[in-house]
């Protein structure tokens, strides 16, 4: 099998670090045009610069935009231009004590990781049924299904993004158009470094520290280790591709069997 998404163009937000990049790197490398998403100028410069470093015949284009409000979606969706395929990967976690955590908070959480989302496949969902083609994939996360104590309103907002996405398939039925989330388990990036030492000793050695978060924290995981982000785009370029025509409304799993269920 070969992915080929050569003419298509691909929004991915959150785009300039960790899972979001690895997942526009591999795009750019099945050919599609990748609009790299961050918040600032600088940011989104440096990402660009090292995709190009590692593979000079990419196709990019850089776009600052704060998704996480009204403006800067439109002020993306209008630079983009038509877009073929749209990775909702923007997200934000992080560990808090449940009672303490505040109306304004959850209200943040439901801003970056549910309606970034819905407002973008809100403005370009339209233009893909009406080429009859398209892609949405929105970036979820196993704690959407094995809620964490120790992160309540990050599951909760990742279990709506699960809602979202079959929502949306259930619009765009019979276009040509797919719309599948993608549940990610405990992944490998600077983000989550700093998670892992919010939550064992951070005089540890990462490789300790990687080890000891897993036995405590996800024991679940049949691989027992941290994914790496590739290891998510790789789902994500599938299922981008004309090789997962089929496969729409779904959820899922690249979580090293972190979710204890037989089904996807």
């Amino acid at each position: 099998m070969q992915i080929d998404l050569s003419g298509k163009t691909a929004v991915v937000t959150g785009s300039t670090a960790g899972i979001g990049f690895a997942i526009a790197s591999n795009l750019a490398d099945a050919g599609a045009t990748v609009i790299i998403n961050g918040r600032s100028e600088g940011s989104v410069g440096k990402a660009v610069d090292a995709m190009f470093t590692e593979a000079s015949g990419r196709k990019l284009k850089g776009i600052a935009a704060d998704v996480t409000t009204a403006q800067g979606t439109a002020a993306l969706v209008e630079q983009a231009g038509a877009v073929d395929i749209l990775v909702n990967n923007l997200g934000i976690f992080g560990a808090a004590d449940p009672l303490e955590i505040s109306d304004e908070e959850w209200l943040r959480y439901f801003e970056v990781n549910v309606l970034s989302a819905v407002r973008l496949t809100r403005l370009l969902l339209p233009g893909m049924q009406d080429r009859g083609w398209g892609r949405i994939l929105n970036i979820a996360s196993d704690s959407a299904t094995v809620i964490p104590a120790e992160m309540i309103h990050y599951g909760v907002s990742k279990t709506a993004l699960l809602g979202v996405s079959r929502g949306f398939a259930k619009a765009a039925a019979g276009t040509g158009v797919t719309v599948n989330s993608v549940i990610a388990g405990p992944t490998h990036t600077p983000g989550v470094e700093d998670f892992v030492y919010q939550l064992v000793d951070k005089e540890l050695p990462w490789e300790q520290a990687q080890r000891e978060f897993m036995k405590l924290h996800r024991p679940q995981s049949l691989i027992q280790r941290l994914i790496e982000p590739v290891e998510i785009a790789n789902m994500v370029a599938y299922l981008a591709s004309d090789l997962a025509s089929a496969t729409t409304g779904g959820a899922l799993r690249v979580d090293g069997g972190y979710v204890d269920s037989i089904l996807p």
